[in-house]
């Protein structure tokens, strides 16, 4: 049996981790201000007029206002230079106070009436009566679709040009959290790792995981769980009916939480039992094209070429070529940060260079059709220097936590 791997119980486990965030703190008030001031700068640099931020992540990234997008018509105003407006229905206003980071003035609209309407006057409002609005990359159709008819006089632009350039250069406070948010969900790696046994289902270890996160310092417990055992990690996000474990299976279990808005996102691969020459092959294989993309990951290199690095040593391996199986069917990373995949991404066709600040995830997974599959993942940001690991790469098949590296 590798090592870490069985011997214990869910409930021993859950008992021996103990709550991890008592010495981090959310994003603050300062940074929030530096937020909006860098967005009106690229605006003005770019000629836009205002930008709208609808309900999410990047609503939340730039005021640190949560809320869930839906039906009704949620969002902020932001223009090129002056203050951010808040756009809601009438009833929630009261609620949206609530929960609001950056202070603001609201605009109410009643159920009856057009959200559109009242966005064309708050331009007007503004002193604006053409121009060119950047919308919200995730605003709904419905919204933004609603906000061009009523408003022809202006232009419209993906708003991505600027949430992204922002968010995707992440702060020192930001790293931070990401950091302990990757710290917490390995710590739970470590422990469902310990409880497999025979039989074990995959839902037994994901309301495992799910209560660890909980346990180590994230309220909503797992942000997300993939747990897959023998063929049918070979699918990269799962099976309809997936298999309990068996002795001697490969056992893939991908996972992360949220803390303060920030998310992790960690893969580890390993054997229940005694691994195979074919299982230890493709592990090593796996292992060998994280280093090559971590390696090729140097401030002022593409985006894609981090991803060509990952398939150049696979085809070293017979593996591929491109997208073929066996190999890598996917690209080799995500950015990270507020939304588990963000921009840019680590394919082939991304162009993007590579800046101090940048967050990605690192998992150029191998699946074999009918035998198994690996993914080893980890997550890295990039300084002055080069790439810096969030957690280090798993050490071996035999030792995957390395407990005696």
């Amino acid at each position: 049996m590798s090592i870490g791997i069985g011997g214990s119980s869910a409930e021993i486990e859950l008992n021996k981790l103990q709550d991890m965030t008592a010495d981090i703190s959310p994003i603050g008030a300062a940074e929030y201000s530096t937020r909006i001031a860098r967005a009106q700068k690229l605006m003005q640099e770019k000629g836009i007029d205002a930008l709208y931020l609808n309900a999410g992540t990047s609503m939340s990234y730039f005021t640190g206002t949560d809320w869930h997008p839906s039906e009704r018509m949620v969002g902020a105003l932001l223009p090129a230079s002056g203050a951010l407006t808040y756009i809601a229905p009438m009833f929630e206003i009261g609620t949206l106070e609530l929960y609001m980071g950056v202070k603001g003035a609201v605009r109410g609209w009643e159920e009856h009436e057009s959200p559109y309407l009242l966005f064309k006057q708050m331009m007007h409002d503004l002193g604006l009566t053409s121009g060119t609005i950047a919308v919200d990359e995730s605003t709904p159709y419905f919204i933004s679709n609603g906000i061009a008819l009523a408003a022809a006089e202006f232009s419209y632009i993906n708003g991505v040009c600027i949430t992204a350039a922002c968010r995707q250069i992440k702060s020192t406070a930001e790293i931070a959290l990401m950091q302990r948010a990757k710290d917490m969900t390995l710590e739970v790696q470590k422990a469902a790792a310990r409880i497999l046994r025979p039989g074990i289902t995959t839902g037994e270890i994901a309301d495992f995981i799910n209560q660890a996160h909980i346990k180590v310092g994230a309220p909503k417990g797992s942000y997300f769980v993939i747990v897959l055992f023998g063929e049918d990690s070979a699918f990269p996000h799962g099976v309809k009916n997936p298999k309990a474990l068996a002795e001697n299976d490969m056992v893939l279990i991908d996972t992360g939480c949220e803390l303060h808005g920030y998310i992790s996102d960690i893969t580890r691969t390993y054997v229940y039992g005694t691994p195979n020459e074919r299982q230890r092959q493709i592990w090593d294989i796996e292992k060998a094209a994280q280093a090559a993309a971590f390696a090729q990951a140097q401030v002022g290199s593409r985006c894609g070429d981090v991803d060509l690095a990952a398939r150049a040593c696979l085809a070293d391996y017979q593996l591929g070529p491109d997208y073929k199986l066996p190999g890598l069917p996917h690209r080799t990373g995500h950015g990270i940060g507020m939304d588990i995949h963000e921009w840019p991404y680590l394919n082939s066709g991304d162009d993007t260079l590579l800046k101090p600040g940048m967050c990605f995830s690192n998992e150029p997974m191998i699946c074999v059709p009918g035998e198994f599959g690996v993914r080893l993942e980890d997550h890295f940001y990039m300084t002055e220097d080069g790439p810096k690991w969030f957690t280090e790469p798993s050490h071996s098949i035999d030792d995957p936590f390395g407990y005696e590296a």
